[in-house]
């Protein structure tokens, strides 16, 4: 096998394991619409979107006007606000994770003039794309006067290096679970001796409570 074949059969089984998220949701003039994302740290994060305003007329979503946009505000896994900023009808943030683990993506409308929304729905298309994948490699290429093959090298690098984060990631993750794990199992055994000395304690009571009673009514 030819050294580009190998290259090219790399880069398709890559290809695939960090795709990016594209989808479309509907929300209304004071909806907050949010997702959670799981990424790696040290990981560039872009996103796009586009509105669209239902037509009554048309009986379908138009582009929405100029004066309609929307409000992004992103949150790392302390919840700390990273990014918190108003935009037009179409849009485009970037951001780069420092901290691996969920962050939360929320988006709403900044119009609250009903004659720009009409009381209808807004269709918001919002495309996520996660390390590797915010590369513009056509233009990499050209600024570096890249080959194919050199191209497809350095598309393979980074998706090594995007496939260690989330390596790193997910160690991470399993360390998180371990100590946590064993946290509870440590506060469920200290839960049982204290269950325990509580049982023995009362036992004790009781006893001592009979042989009280009992004394004073003469009965032992």
């Amino acid at each position: 096998m030819t050294l580009p074949n190998t290259v090219t059969g790399l880069f398709l089984m890559f290809a695939w394991i960090y795709p990016s998220h594209a989808l479309y949701f509907h929300i209304g003039e004071t909806e907050k619409k949010c997702f959670i994302e799981e990424i790696p740290d040290e990981t560039m994060v872009i996103g796009k979107y586009r509105t669209q305003l239902w037509d009554k007329q048309t009986n379908s979503f138009l582009p929405a006007t100029p004066g309609l946009g929307m409000h992004v505000e992103i949150k790392d896994p302390d919840t700390k606000i990273i990014l918190s900023r108003q935009y037009g009808s179409d849009g485009r943030f970037t951001f780069t994770s420092h901290t691996p683990g969920e962050h939360q993506i929320c988006l709403h409308s900044n119009s609250t003039k009903m004659a720009l929304f009409a009381g209808g729905k807004l269709r918001v298309h919002l495309d996520i794309q996660v390390g590797e994948h915010t590369n513009n490699y056509p233009e990499i290429a050209a600024k570096d006067k890249l080959t194919e093959l050199q191209l497809r090298v350095r598309q393979l690098l980074d998706q090594v290096e995007q496939i260690q984060k989330e390596q790193n990631y997910q160690r991470y993750r399993e360390e998180r679970f371990r100590m946590t794990s064993e946290s509870t199992n440590q506060r469920v055994l200290w839960w049982s001796i204290a269950q325990t000395l509580i049982l023995i304690i009362t036992g004790i009571w009781q006893m001592k409570h009979l042989k009280s009673f009992f004394e004073a009514k003469k009965l032992v």
